[in-house]
């Protein structure tokens, strides 16, 4: 295996005990691969002879695998943009700190959301990837202490820490400790705009609790994300801040599988494509 599939010597590979396959003389096995990082399981059948391995991948064609991947993530309670009703659904692992994960939430608001209107349900999870990131983990706790009492100050929120601006904002302070403050005087704002409830928003920000932020990263992780933005429309996966064209094909084909009417699309600009951005 470590030569197959060029596995350093650093990655630990452990086997399960062999059991019973669906093929004639051959058993299952799995063998865990597990690094500093990351943990992967491989199936394989290995032949009663022991002459044979074989890395297989069963497919059940009885499950929809984008269903069975929108059963995997737990929307109860997050905010919601768009027709909370709406059968297609675009669930985004997002990082706060993260450029490219403003230049996604740029991509999807306004535009997309206009665009599609009561079409689309959005739903923002929390995946801040705290070791490059350092207040990505605060900005999501802040965040969800505004979603607990109000959605739209939640989504304001991130409307304004997505901008460039605010993240070259917020990073601006010289500690950790300036940081947060800035974070909190911003989410405080918000709250004011909104008129929650300020003893419970400041004890919330004052208690950092992590609990519901951890638990988003846990099943992020079992779904395979490792960075953001990681986007999922109805459960089909698209990694990255991908360009626009990439998320209207993939909302309307959610869309022609729903049953439901796509929308007219603006057409191309005739002044040609836009010049790259420098920054």
């Amino acid at each position: 295996m470590r030569v197959y599939y060029s596995i350093p010597a650093s990655v630990k590979i452990t086997f399960s005990p062999l059991r019973p396959s669906d093929f004639a003389n051959y058993e299952a096995l799995t063998a865990t691969v597990e690094g500093e990082d990351r943990k992967q399981n491989m199936e394989f059948l290995f032949a009663k002879d022991g002459k044979t391995l074989y890395r297989v991948a069963k497919m059940d064609l009885t499950k929809d695998p984008y269903v069975e991947v929108m059963k995997r993530i737990n929307l109860s309670g997050r905010p919601v943009r768009g027709n909370k009703d709406a059968k297609v659904v675009v669930v985004n692992y997002d990082d706060f700190q993260c450029p490219f994960c403003s230049r996604m939430h740029e991509t999807l608001f306004p535009e997309i959301l206009h665009e599609y209107g009561d079409r689309v349900k959005f739903v923002y999870k929390d995946f801040p990837l705290s070791e490059i990131h350092p207040w990505a983990t605060h900005a999501a706790v802040d965040a969800d202490c505004l979603a607990a009492q109000n959605n739209d100050a939640y989504w304001d929120f991130a409307d304004y820490i997505h901008q460039p601006s605010s993240q070259r904002e917020v990073s601006s302070g010289k500690t950790p400790e300036a940081q947060f403050a800035a974070l909190d005087r911003i989410t405080t704002l918000q709250g004011q705009k909104h008129n929650v409830d300020q003893t419970k928003l400041q004890s919330c920000i004052k208690a950092q609790n992590e609990d519901l932020i951890k638990a988003s990263i846990k099943e992020g992780e079992s779904l395979g994300v490792s960075a953001t933005p990681v986007i999922f429309v109805n459960g089909l996966e698209m990694e990255g801040a991908v360009p626009i064209s990439e998320v209207r094909a993939a909302l309307d084909q959610a869309l022609q599988q729903a049953g439901l009417p796509v929308p007219v699309h603006p057409a191309a600009s005739a002044a040609g494509p836009a010049k790259p951005s420098s920054e």
